[in-house]
């Protein structure tokens, strides 16, 4: 299982800057990809070309996905209600694995097509048609990559770094479509088309990878890395009345995360003394985690040991 994706600073001012820029980030993933699927089908008519038709393919299910990340952002910001007390972020990973069927697809169908004219290959037509089209699709999703990794740096957004992982791979799969219509228009070399639809595939079955990992991780209640989890500890330890600390459990949901853990207290200390020293170091933790639910359980010093011992 891959590492557990890093948890970003949710803004100062709450969640409402953060849900606004995940909705923003969804719409115009979803233009983006309306506007190339367009561009790509006209050129495709022209050139007949492998390679575009897989850059086709590729937008075609890029817009479907983010058409489902926009429904899934929108169900993820919604608050707790009674039926869900941990609230809907978990709806962002269910979609990451949804896109993930829609890209393993295209690369399936993709990888025959690229078989099928390694075979029988066919010359490209319409090269010039074909280059400006691509070209305007890097220019497009290079804005789009750009302001979804901001998103993402601002909200830790799984289902926003999902849309972004293929968008990124897009640039790569232009970039070759690019090479492949030079070669086979002006050089003559028809199998580079198909060759370079193979290399695309083989792009967009490793970015579905990468989001199905991340994907499992959140709906299987990952733990938080080594490093956050070490943050954490020394969060609390830097108050001299915690004597000690255990049970630490994390876990994230969608752009919200959640902490809960034990410290052991000066079994002498008031019940006023240790409420107030538990509220000053769960504002520590926030701060480093703002947007975070902790939860803190208090222990008298030494009472977790005595419980194991009689109990054993």
């Amino acid at each position: 299982m891959s590492e557990a994706m890093p948890k970003k600073d949710i803004p100062a001012n709450g969640n409402g800057a953060a849900d606004g820029m995940m909705r923003r980030a969804a719409f115009a993933a979803v233009a983006v990809a309306v506007t190339l699927v367009t561009l790509k089908a006209i050129v495709y008519w022209t050139t007949d070309s492998v390679a575009m038709l897989g850059t086709l393919m590729d937008s075609l299910l890029d817009g479907a996905a983010s058409l489902l990340n926009l429904i899934a952002v929108r169900a993820s910001l919604l608050p707790p209600d009674n039926e869900h007390r941990f609230g809907h972020g978990k709806a962002e990973a269910l979609a990451g694995l949804g896109q993930s069927i829609f890209i393993f697809g295209s690369a399936g169908y993709l990888t025959y097509e690229g078989v099928s004219r390694l075979i029988d290959p066919k010359p490209v037509a319409s090269t010039e048609a074909g280059i400006a089209v691509v070209i305007i699709a890097i220019l497009l999703t290079l804005a789009l990559v750009a302001y979804q990794r901001h998103v993402v740096k601002q909200t830790g957004s799984l289902a926003i770094e999902a849309d972004s992982i293929h968008y990124r791979g897009d640039l790569f799969m232009n970039l070759s479509v690019i090479a492949a219509l030079v070669l086979s228009g002006y050089f003559g070399l028809h199998r580079a088309d198909a060759v370079f639809g193979l290399v695309i595939a083989g792009l967009i079955a490793w970015s579905a990878g990468k989001i199905v990992l991340n994907s499992l991780d959140q709906l299987m209640d990952r733990e938080f890395t080594e490093e956050e989890r070490a943050r954490i500890k020394d969060i609390a330890h830097a108050h001299e009345a915690v004597l000690s600390l255990h049970d630490l459990k994390t876990r994230r949901s969608g752009i919200y995360s959640f902490i809960q853990f034990h410290i052991e207290l000066d079994g002498k200390m008031t019940l006023h003394d240790a409420h107030d020293i538990t509220d000053a170091v769960e504002r520590d933790v926030l701060a480093a985690f703002p947007g975070s639910e902790v939860i803190i359980h208090q222990d008298p010093a030494g009472a977790e040991t005595l419980t194991k011992f009689q109990l054993s």
